[in-house]
């Protein structure tokens, strides 16, 4: 990135917004080098500052991947939440070729993936009310409930039940579903978005949650992944944070999270991490699942889903535990490379761990704004 100056200036905007924040008493009073407003603004900074990633590799992309944007959405919202229009300006600075210049880079939206793009434009159309954003994000929403030019017998079913053609029963799929159309939702105000991703949700919900309270990676696949399940930690996360009082899935889906969220209370290490595979005590602490579920947690604590005495001394301990995994750059550690589903124990313990994957970057910079909310 240019202008340098300008990004050193985001520290100075950011701390002066430091007495805003209602805080819970657990979170609050943090020991040296765990600030969330601290670590929310090393981690947009150098995310201002990396090129377009691709899972690892040292090509560029050939469009902007989900895991980017979920960072590039985490950075956005912590802007939003610490009030810091100098890193909202920058960020949408970031964005603005893609319209243009860089328009080959738009993702299209024809899997759960790269249709989670869209939550970029209507968060940037909630912070600079600019009715292109909107425009772009909207489509993409939309996209996950048209019928694709290419058409298949069995998408038809699935848009007949109320689901999404994109509907392929992974954990995955429902943060890449539900966090989409609930940004719909709350940039438009239309109960279309919230109500089909709720319904989607209770579907999933049904059919792949475990008695333990936590999910499979797939039906076929019969391993607690830790990515995997804090996809689906964070997408009723999001979903619970805007889904309105009277849907009437509502109490389902919040069940469910606490059901989760206590199975992952049995789950969590001393250090306060959780591991590549949940319950496999021969596996080692993973950073994005971990993140995931922090994040659910804060959230959790924050809007009286979980009892703050059980959960807000968990949720403090994972934070903390988490920011030790944050090199001097500004890089997360000991990030899951990106996973297929795959029926065998091995092949998840042996997944390459990597450092600053953007896998990692985001639920970190999801856990900052979270514990930055009023």
């Amino acid at each position: 990135m240019k202008n340098i100056n300008l990004i050193f200036l985001i520290t100075v905007t950011v701390s002066i917004c430091t007495q805003t924040f209602a805080q819970n008493k657990y979170f609050k009073n943090w020991p040296n080098g765990t600030s969330p407003l601290e670590i929310g603004n090393k981690l947009s900074k150098h995310y201002l500052e990396t090129p377009h990633t691709n899972f690892g590799f040292s090509t560029p992309p050939s469009s902007i991947t989900y895991s980017e944007v979920c960072a590039w959405y985490g950075a956005l919202k912590f802007a939003s939440f610490t009030r810091n229009k100098l890193l909202s300006d920058l960020l949408e600075q970031r964005f603005r070729p893609l319209l243009y210049e860089k328009k080959n880079l738009q993702p299209r939206p024809d899997h759960v993936d790269p249709n989670i793009f869209g939550t970029l434009p209507l968060e940037l159309y909630m912070q600079f009310k600019n009715p292109v954003y909107l425009d772009m994000g909207k489509w993409f929403a939309d996209q996950q409930w048209t019928m694709p030019s290419k058409a298949k017998q069995a998408y038809k079913v699935l848009l007949d039940k109320g689901l999404t053609w994109q509907t392929r029963m992974w954990i995955d799929d429902m943060y890449m579903v539900t966090n989409i159309q609930a940004q719909a939702y709350r940039a438009t105000g239309d109960r279309k978005y919230i109500d089909r991703a709720a319904h989607q949700m209770t579907v999933y919900l049904d059919s792949i949650q475990r008695p333990n309270g936590l999910f499979y990676h797939a039906p076929d696949v019969p391993f607690f992944w830790g990515r995997g399940n804090g996809w689906m930690a964070a997408g009723m996360t999001e979903l619970l944070s805007a889904l309105p009082k009277d849907n009437a899935d509502r109490p389902k889906i919040l069940k469910a999270y606490q059901n989760m969220m206590a199975s992952l209370k049995r789950y969590q290490t001393k250090e306060g991490m959780w591991l590549q595979l949940v319950d496999d005590q021969a596996s080692w602490p993973e950073t994005s699942g971990s993140a995931m579920f922090t994040f659910a947690f804060i959230t959790g604590v924050k809007n009286g889903w979980l009892n703050e005495e059980e959960f807000g001394p968990l949720a403090r301990k994972a934070w903390i535990a988490l920011t030790k995994y944050i090199n001097t750059d500004g890089d997360v550690r000991e990030v899951c490379q990106g996973t297929n589903k795959e029926n065998s124990r091995q092949y998840y313990l042996d997944r390459q761990r990597i450092t600053g994957d953007m896998h990692g970057q985001a639920p970190v910079l999801w856990c900052s704004f979270a514990l930055l909310i009023k």
